[in-house]
């Protein structure tokens, strides 16, 4: 049995997560990561297993050129020993897409519990209807849906395998109890949080250490959510957290808390946990997601707070010494002229403060509920203005990528109505 993984830096947090997971389940295989596509072609040709299963991951925006990837590394090597499977928020959102696509499986939901499961059924040639969380190809071409895989506490698995080279930011919260209607990650992971125990955080500090890793990060939804299952911060647990990853890591260690990969939310964003944050972390900026400057449309999105937060935010976070990264998204629906005015003024108000302005463009992605939403039109006026922050030094973003990604998501998503009937194993 071998695994080759199509590996790219964009996605892999979590492919390590599945490395983890088989080295946690002892199915472990061997393993082949391609970072090109003839790389991966490569690897398959050149494994002598006789089953080859290749994972790939990848988000929405990507979903056209991986498929044309995958049939890049098909014309390389198609082999009947292989099979390729699509993972990850698209392929759980879009499973008939991804087989018609050309994959031969996708997985559903959560990997971990369906990587390994799947693996143990390749090796004793069991059926894959019987392997939980899957899309398998039906007869006809149909995505055949497998029972739901389990979602397991946090501490089930860790966040990367026990091996250097695969090292990364340890997951500390998973899922979102704030639904908001733009957001793959609730619908993907459900709308409540579940929290890694600190053990197990620590755990994963030591193994870093332990091969000479002196900087941790932390993928989370929220920062300032963890240990919580409410809207108010408990930074009685989020003390225990970071304080404990310091005991771990040595001397010149350093823990990163609320910048990239993960955000703080405007309202969480007070001169107490700033200071928490102060006496802890050694990032000198903080991301926090404000998405629109109108309470209209932030009412709409259903992101809990409206625009007066985000200011305050900001003010707070540059007072305790923080330089804070704010998430803008425009085009999201149904916003008007004077939403986008709006935004635009709070920005440049931000950006006097001292923020730089992070740039988003709207895409009705798969899975939330405005997947089928239009994108609102954004003149050339707020494009000017857009660029006009950038030049300054105070905005940044891939809001035009974005934009032509949105158009070919909306495509896609009139070529695959959301009502059409799905197909499981136990239909008849």
């Amino acid at each position: 049995m071998s695994v080759v993984v199509r590996y790219r830096r964009a996605v892999t947090y979590g492919v390590n997560a599945l490395l983890g997971a088989l080295e946690t389940a002892k199915a472990e295989c061997d393993l082949r990561l391609g970072t090109t596509p003839e790389e991966t072609a490569e690897h398959i040709a050149a494994s002598p297993a006789d089953r080859v299963l290749v994972l790939w991951s990848f988000y929405s925006p990507d979903a056209e050129a991986m498929a044309a990837e995958l049939a890049t590394v098909r014309a390389l090597a198609d082999d009947p020993r292989v099979l390729h499977i699509a993972g990850g928020v698209h392929a759980t959102a879009e499973p008939q897409q991804v087989i018609d696509a050309g994959w031969d499986l996708a997985a559903i939901g959560e990997g971990e519990p369906t990587i390994v499961a799947l693996v143990e059924a390749l090796r004793a040639d069991r059926p894959l209807t019987g392997v939980p969380g899957l899309a398998v190809r039906d007869g006809d071409g149909t995505a055949l849906r497998t029972p739901p895989a389990p979602q397991l506490p946090l501490d089930a698995f860790p966040s990367f395998p026990d091996r250097r080279r695969h090292f990364g930011p340890i997951e500390i919260t998973r899922g979102c109890a704030y639904t908001c209607r733009f957001c793959q990650t609730p619908f993907m992971f459900g709308g409540r949080f579940r929290h890694r125990g600190v053990d197990s955080v620590r755990e994963h500090v030591r193994r870093m250490a332990a091969h000479g890793l002196r900087d941790v990060r932390f993928i989370t939804p929220t920062s300032l959510s963890y240990g919580t299952q409410g809207p108010e911060p408990a930074l009685d647990a989020v003390e225990e957290l970071l304080a404990g990853v310091k005991e771990e890591l040595p001397a010149d260690g350093r823990v990163f808390f609320g910048s990239f990969p993960s955000e703080i939310r405007p309202e969480h964003v007070t001169p107490e946990a700033m200071r928490l944050l102060r006496r802890y972390v050694a990032n000198d900026n903080i991301i926090i997601g404000a998405q629109s400057g109108s309470d209209r449309v932030l009412a709409a999105a259903g992101r809990g707070h409206g625009s007066a937060p985000v200011r305050d935010a900001v003010r707070i976070a540059v007072e305790h010494g923080f330089r804070p990264n704010v998430d803008f998204i425009f085009g999201l629906p149904g916003e008007s002229p004077e939403d986008q005015d709006a935004s635009l003024r709070l920005a440049a108000d931000l950006a006097d403060l001292g923020a730089r302005i992070h740039t988003h463009t709207f895409m009705p992605l798969p899975g939330t509920p405005w997947r089928d939403a239009e994108p609102a039109f954004i003149p050339l006026a707020t494009m000017r203005e857009l660029d006009r922050l950038a030049q300054r030094g105070d905005a940044y973003g891939h809001w035009r990528k974005q934009a032509e990604h949105a158009a070919r998501l909306a495509e896609t998503a009139k070529a695959y109505p959301r009502r059409a009937r799905r197909r499981r194993t136990t239909d008849n």
